[in-house]
């Protein structure tokens, strides 16, 4: 029989990716900050699961030592998930992504492959492809898609043990512009669904929880706020608090009021 220890330890609510437990359910992006030191402190004030990083912002001949970001990031002691961020061919993705395996020392890759310059939306009839083929060079793929069902799926066809779709464009924080598409999302796929782009509040970030998705990433409605600290910890606290909804089951909303007081000593006259 387990002990209290070994048992806690198994029930404890981890986001599981490709096999790896991760404490927290959001992840957070490290660029547009003001400064070097309020990306570090923000990182520090949410304690997310990954932060994000572009081989292209970082440059791909990143020297041990000499170089002023990358030392920041290994400081921080968190997770790295590299992305593919501004590329928009499939061998673009995959000279970045096997760039980023040596530069960062990980199999874990954002695929980003983008199709609209306007809008930053994925390249839909060649994403599945190129996550299969990152999938079949034994990246650990986390592709960034719309929240079209059928494309969702095919990329879990293909190998994704998860999947990220976008709630609205990059950089709007609009928020959920489709929540019927993506509760549709949360209802039929399986697998770990994180919303990826277009969150501007905590609350969003407590909506999408609430509906099942497993968790968030953000960058820019942290990084762009008057006071990033405070609300990538905000953001941390309302992703918490969406999940610890979700898990305790709400109510069912009804048509009509219900009474919440008992009536107890009510006269006899209003009980007739």
């Amino acid at each position: 029989m387990n002990s209290i220890k070994e048992q806690r330890a198994l029930s404890k609510d981890d986001l599981v990716l490709y096999g790896e437990h991760f404490s927290s359910r959001l992840l957070l992006g490290t660029s547009r900050y003001p400064s070097p030191q309020i990306l570090e402190e923000a990182v520090l004030a949410s304690q997310p699961a990954m932060i994000t990083v572009s081989l292209r912002r970082q440059g791909s001949t990143v020297e041990q030592g000499k170089n002023a970001f990358w030392e920041l990031l290994k400081k921080m002691s968190v997770p790295v998930l590299p992305n593919t961020a501004g590329c928009h061919s499939p061998q673009e993705v995959i000279t970045t992504a096997q760039m980023a395996r040596e530069v960062f020392e990980t199999d874990w890759i954002k695929l980003e492959l983008i199709g609209d310059d306007y809008t930053l939306q994925p390249d839909t009839l060649r994403l599945v492809e190129t996550a299969k083929t990152l999938i079949n060079d034994g990246f650990k793929v986390l592709p960034y898609c719309t929240e079209d069902l059928i494309l969702c799926q095919r990329l879990v066809d293909v190998g994704c043990q998860a999947v990220m779709p976008w709630a609205a464009p990059i950089g709007t924080g609009q928020g959920p512009l489709n929540p019927y598409a993506m509760k549709l999302l949360r209802e039929r796929l399986k697998v770990p669904l994180l919303v990826d782009a277009g969150l501007g509040l905590p609350s969003h970030a407590c909506s999408v929880m609430e509906w099942g998705f497993d968790g968030v990433l953000l960058n820019t409605a942290v990084a762009l706020a008057d006071n990033p600290i405070d609300m990538a910890k905000a953001f941390a606290m309302a992703t918490a608090a969406g999940r610890s909804a979700y898990l305790s089951g709400a109510m069912s909303a009804q048509e009509s009021a219900q009474a919440s007081t008992p009536l107890v000593g009510t006269p006899f006259w209003h009980q007739a």
